[in-house]
């Protein structure tokens, strides 16, 4: 079963996910992935490619954003862009979820959320971005 946090109606992160989540993914209703976890970051890790596959077989959308470290601008107005233009409810995933929520957030706060509200967002989901936002 996937490590899946709500942070929101319309989005989750998850640490790694397998080929095998998506489909329990699908059934909770979310629409899009979003793999924020570069390629061979660690050994055993499914690439993009299987984790696309499996995503499109479970019925889902998919994109791959790719952060290493910290997210830039780029992958910020990427991730914002991708959920935008989904308009459906968005599952995000790298290696602990941190890299996710972080560029989502980056990305709500640049969208004039109120960073507070963000901060307890994450909070609920398991995450400090207290020092990041």
């Amino acid at each position: 079963m996937a490590d899946i946090r709500p942070v929101t109606d319309a989005f989750a992160v998850a640490p790694q996910l397998s080929p095998a989540d998506l489909g329990e993914a699908a059934a909770l209703g979310y629409r899009l992935v979003i793999n924020n976890r570069p390629d061979g970051e660690a050994p055993g890790q499914p690439t993009a490619a299987e984790m696309e596959s499996a995503a499109r077989a479970a019925g889902l959308d998919y994109v791959h954003i790719p952060v290493v470290g910290g997210p830039g601008p780029a992958q910020v107005a990427a991730m914002s862009d991708a959920i935008t233009r989904s308009g459906s409810k968005t599952l995000a995933f790298c290696r602990s979820g941190t890299r996710s929520i972080i560029t989502w957030s980056l990305g709500r706060r640049a969208e004039g959320e109120d960073v507070g509200e963000l901060i307890a967002q994450a909070a609920e989901a398991g995450y400090d971005l207290s020092a990041v936002l």
